[in-house]
């Protein structure tokens, strides 16, 4: 028999969802972290505006997309192509 559900003491309560709440938004701080730094070590420039951008962006799938192209891309805007941002919410 499968079981489902979060061992989390209080599961299902506002407790629960604000933890996991919190532990997704880490999760995108880290993932536009990383992306920032792949770009500085690259030596590459990045607007305030653009830099605002990416550490803002709740989307952990854009996110993550955005790391994979920091390692291409020649200009940091080309990160936020609204060709490639693959904007959905999987907070």
């Amino acid at each position: 028999m499968d079981v489902v559900g979060s061992y989390f003491p209080g599961r299902g309560t506002l407790i629960e969802l604000t933890f996991r709440d919190g532990q997704a938004h880490g999760e995108a701080a880290g993932l536009a972290e990383g992306v920032l730094r792949i770009l500085a070590h690259r030596g590459i420039t990045v607007r305030p505006e653009t830099r605002h951008r990416i550490r803002e962006c709740p989307y952990r799938s854009t996110l993550s997309h955005w790391l994979d192209r920091a390692f291409t891309v020649s200009q940091a805007d080309e990160l936020l192509d609204e060709l490639f941002a693959v904007e959905e919410p999987d907070r």
